[in-house]
Protein backbone atom coordinates (compact mmCIF):
# COMPACT_ATOMS: atom_id res chain seq x y z
CA UNK A 1 0.00 0.00 0.00
CA UNK A 2 1.42 3.36 -0.98
CA UNK A 3 1.25 6.46 1.23
CA UNK A 4 -1.35 7.82 -1.12
CA UNK A 5 -3.50 4.69 -0.63
CA UNK A 6 -3.00 4.89 3.12
CA UNK A 7 -4.18 8.51 3.22
CA UNK A 8 -7.15 7.75 0.97
CA UNK A 9 -8.20 4.85 3.20
CA UNK A 10 -7.71 6.95 6.33
CA UNK A 11 -9.87 9.74 4.90
CA UNK A 12 -12.51 7.24 3.77
CA UNK A 13 -12.70 5.73 7.25
CA UNK A 14 -12.98 9.21 8.75
CA UNK A 15 -15.89 9.80 6.37
CA UNK A 16 -17.56 6.55 7.44
CA UNK A 17 -17.27 7.56 11.09
CA UNK A 18 -18.66 11.01 10.37
CA UNK A 19 -21.58 9.46 8.47
CA UNK A 20 -22.31 7.21 11.47
CA UNK A 21 -21.88 9.96 14.08
CA UNK A 22 -25.61 10.24 14.86
CA UNK A 23 -26.41 6.55 14.30
CA UNK A 24 -23.38 4.38 15.15
CA UNK A 25 -25.33 1.21 14.42
CA UNK A 26 -26.44 2.38 10.99
CA UNK A 27 -25.46 0.72 7.75
CA UNK A 28 -21.86 1.19 6.72
CA UNK A 29 -21.91 3.63 3.80
CA UNK A 30 -20.49 1.65 0.90
CA UNK A 31 -20.42 4.01 -2.06
CA UNK A 32 -17.92 6.25 -3.80
CA UNK A 33 -14.43 6.29 -2.34
CA UNK A 34 -15.29 3.70 0.31
CA UNK A 35 -16.46 1.20 -2.31
CA UNK A 36 -13.38 1.94 -4.42
CA UNK A 37 -11.00 1.23 -1.53
CA UNK A 38 -12.69 -1.67 0.26
CA UNK A 39 -14.20 -4.89 -1.06
CA UNK A 40 -17.15 -4.98 1.33
CA UNK A 41 -18.74 -3.29 4.33
CA UNK A 42 -17.16 -6.08 6.40
CA UNK A 43 -13.72 -4.93 5.29
CA UNK A 44 -14.60 -1.39 6.37
CA UNK A 45 -15.54 -2.73 9.81
CA UNK A 46 -12.27 -4.66 10.00
CA UNK A 47 -10.34 -1.52 9.08
CA UNK A 48 -12.17 0.41 11.82
CA UNK A 49 -11.42 -2.37 14.28
CA UNK A 50 -7.77 -2.27 13.25
CA UNK A 51 -7.73 1.48 13.88
CA UNK A 52 -9.14 0.92 17.37
CA UNK A 53 -6.62 -1.86 18.03
CA UNK A 54 -3.69 0.36 17.09
CA UNK A 55 -4.87 3.14 19.37
CA UNK A 56 -5.61 0.80 22.27
CA UNK A 57 -2.45 -1.29 22.07
CA UNK A 58 -0.33 1.83 21.89
CA UNK A 59 -1.89 3.21 25.04
CA UNK A 60 -1.75 -0.15 26.84
CA UNK A 61 1.93 -0.47 25.89
CA UNK A 62 2.65 2.94 27.38
CA UNK A 63 0.75 1.99 30.53
CA UNK A 64 2.80 -1.20 30.87
CA UNK A 65 6.00 0.73 30.33
CA UNK A 66 5.03 3.23 33.03
CA UNK A 67 4.14 0.39 35.39
CA UNK A 68 7.55 -1.22 34.84
CA UNK A 69 9.32 2.03 35.76
CA UNK A 70 7.18 2.67 38.83
CA UNK A 71 6.84 -0.43 41.01
CA UNK A 72 3.81 0.93 42.89
CA UNK A 73 1.67 1.08 39.75
CA UNK A 74 -0.90 -1.70 39.52
CA UNK A 75 -1.18 -3.24 36.05
CA UNK A 76 -4.94 -3.71 36.30
CA UNK A 77 -5.36 -0.03 37.14
CA UNK A 78 -2.96 1.00 34.37
CA UNK A 79 -4.70 -1.11 31.72
CA UNK A 80 -8.09 0.06 32.96
CA UNK A 81 -7.03 3.69 32.58
CA UNK A 82 -5.59 2.96 29.14
CA UNK A 83 -8.83 1.36 27.92
CA UNK A 84 -11.08 4.00 29.44
CA UNK A 85 -8.94 6.86 28.12
CA UNK A 86 -8.87 5.34 24.63
CA UNK A 87 -12.62 4.73 24.70
CA UNK A 88 -13.23 8.31 25.82
CA UNK A 89 -10.90 9.85 23.25
CA UNK A 90 -12.30 7.70 20.42
CA UNK A 91 -15.89 7.40 21.63
CA UNK A 92 -17.44 7.41 18.15
CA UNK A 93 -15.14 4.67 16.88
CA UNK A 94 -15.88 2.61 19.98
CA UNK A 95 -19.65 3.19 19.59
CA UNK A 96 -19.59 2.10 15.94
CA UNK A 97 -17.64 -1.05 16.77
CA UNK A 98 -19.89 -1.87 19.71
CA UNK A 99 -23.04 -1.46 17.62
CA UNK A 100 -21.68 -3.53 14.76
CA UNK A 101 -20.26 -6.26 16.99
CA UNK A 102 -23.85 -7.18 17.74
CA UNK A 103 -25.00 -6.75 14.13
CA UNK A 104 -21.96 -8.42 12.49
CA UNK A 105 -20.45 -10.75 15.08
CA UNK A 106 -18.89 -13.05 12.49
CA UNK A 107 -16.81 -10.16 11.15
CA UNK A 108 -15.68 -8.56 14.40
CA UNK A 109 -15.56 -11.48 16.87
CA UNK A 110 -11.98 -12.62 16.09
CA UNK A 111 -10.62 -9.11 16.65
CA UNK A 112 -12.71 -8.63 19.78
CA UNK A 113 -11.46 -11.89 21.25
CA UNK A 114 -7.89 -10.88 20.40
CA UNK A 115 -8.45 -7.60 22.24
CA UNK A 116 -9.86 -9.45 25.23
CA UNK A 117 -6.81 -11.72 25.38
CA UNK A 118 -4.44 -8.76 25.03
CA UNK A 119 -6.15 -6.92 27.89
CA UNK A 120 -6.17 -9.97 30.18
CA UNK A 121 -2.48 -10.61 29.56
CA UNK A 122 -1.48 -6.95 29.80
CA UNK A 123 -3.32 -6.52 33.10
CA UNK A 124 -1.76 -9.66 34.53
CA UNK A 125 -5.15 -11.30 35.00
CA UNK A 126 -4.05 -14.26 32.87
CA UNK A 127 -0.70 -15.67 31.91
CA UNK A 128 0.72 -16.77 28.59
CA UNK A 129 0.75 -20.40 29.77
CA UNK A 130 -3.03 -20.32 30.33
CA UNK A 131 -5.30 -21.90 27.75
CA UNK A 132 -6.37 -19.57 24.97
CA UNK A 133 -10.06 -20.06 25.84
CA UNK A 134 -9.36 -19.21 29.48
CA UNK A 135 -7.45 -16.05 28.58
CA UNK A 136 -10.32 -15.02 26.31
CA UNK A 137 -12.87 -15.72 29.07
CA UNK A 138 -10.94 -13.68 31.62
CA UNK A 139 -10.45 -10.88 29.08
CA UNK A 140 -14.17 -10.90 28.24
CA UNK A 141 -15.04 -10.55 31.92
CA UNK A 142 -12.51 -7.74 32.35
CA UNK A 143 -13.78 -5.97 29.23
CA UNK A 144 -17.37 -6.28 30.44
CA UNK A 145 -16.33 -4.61 33.68
CA UNK A 146 -14.49 -1.85 31.79
CA UNK A 147 -17.57 -1.13 29.70
CA UNK A 148 -19.75 -0.68 32.77
CA UNK A 149 -17.27 1.38 34.79
CA UNK A 150 -17.85 5.12 34.63
CA UNK A 151 -14.60 6.85 33.57
CA UNK A 152 -14.29 8.61 36.94
CA UNK A 153 -14.68 5.40 38.96
CA UNK A 154 -11.07 4.33 39.18
CA UNK A 155 -9.47 2.07 40.26
CA UNK A 156 -11.35 -1.12 39.39
CA UNK A 157 -8.52 -3.48 40.37
CA UNK A 158 -10.43 -5.15 43.19
CA UNK A 159 -13.62 -5.59 41.17
CA UNK A 160 -11.76 -6.68 38.04
CA UNK A 161 -10.02 -9.48 39.90
CA UNK A 162 -13.27 -10.63 41.48
CA UNK A 163 -15.11 -10.55 38.15
CA UNK A 164 -12.34 -12.34 36.28
CA UNK A 165 -12.20 -15.05 38.93
CA UNK A 166 -15.96 -15.57 38.87
CA UNK A 167 -16.50 -15.55 35.11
Amino acid sequence: MSWSDYHRRHAALDGVLEHLRHNPGGAIPFTGEVADLFDSPGQVLLALQYRWTLKLTGRVGLAQSDAEREPGVDLVDAVTRAWLDTATEHALLRAVLDAHTTASPEVLRPGLEGEQRMLALAAGLAGPADARAEITRVGAAFTALLRTTPPRRRPVRHFARRLAASA
